[in-house]
């Protein structure tokens, strides 16, 4: 089941979803950032660079076994040409890809991409915008972290207190206090 949280970088909200352990930004939300009307043109135009080919096929290759290089070489030979316009609904469907998600709907919808991929947008969006988004995601993180401990510590703390109670419990009830011999003469 998927899981998400939301981050704050200059008031725009960005949703962190986490599939399988690993986190994905939604760059639907990101992309409003730069343009609020037009996110879909933003994603687009960032995903038909060389740059962004290239770094996405390069990531592709080390975490997805099953991904397609003989179409990633077709896109990225086309990259960076005049007219060359990749969706990341295209991308997907293309290469096998996992580094990008493209969730349809009305609710929880948009385009995400796994954490790596999402620093790299934040950097074509702007320095200033990766530095608030990476900072914010390392504070969110941090919060996990440290609510995994207290949680650790609680569940520690529990199964202490319960060992108590059934081992007080087993020498009350079950383990007699003393026997007593009788002898016939």
């Amino acid at each position: 089941m998927d899981k998400s949280k939301k981050i704050q970088i200059k008031n725009f909200e960005i949703t962190v979803l986490t599939k399988k352990q690993d986190d994905f930004i939604s760059l639907t939300d990101m992309a409003r950032f730069k343009n609020a009307e037009t996110t879909g043109l933003v994603i687009s135009h960032w995903l038909s660079t060389r740059y962004t080919v290239e770094f996405m096929g390069l990531w592709e290759q080390i975490n997805n076994p099953n991904f397609n290089i003989t179409e990633f070489s077709n896109i990225k030979n086309e990259s960076g040409s005049n007219g060359f316009v990749l969706s990341a609904k295209q991308w997907i469907e293309k290469t096998k890809a996992i580094g990008i998600i493209s969730k349809p709907g009305r609710y929880g919808s948009g385009t995400f991409a796994h954490k790596d991929i999402a620093f790299e947008f934040g950097s074509w969006i702007s320095p200033q915008f990766k530095y608030y988004l990476i900072r914010e995601f390392q504070r969110l993180k941090e919060d996990e972290n440290d609510r995994l401990k207290l949680d650790w510590n609680l569940q520690r703390t529990l199964a202490k207190v319960n060992y108590h109670i059934h081992t007080d419990a087993i020498k009350e009830n079950l383990i007699p206090a003393k026997r007593t011999i009788i002898s016939i003469e």
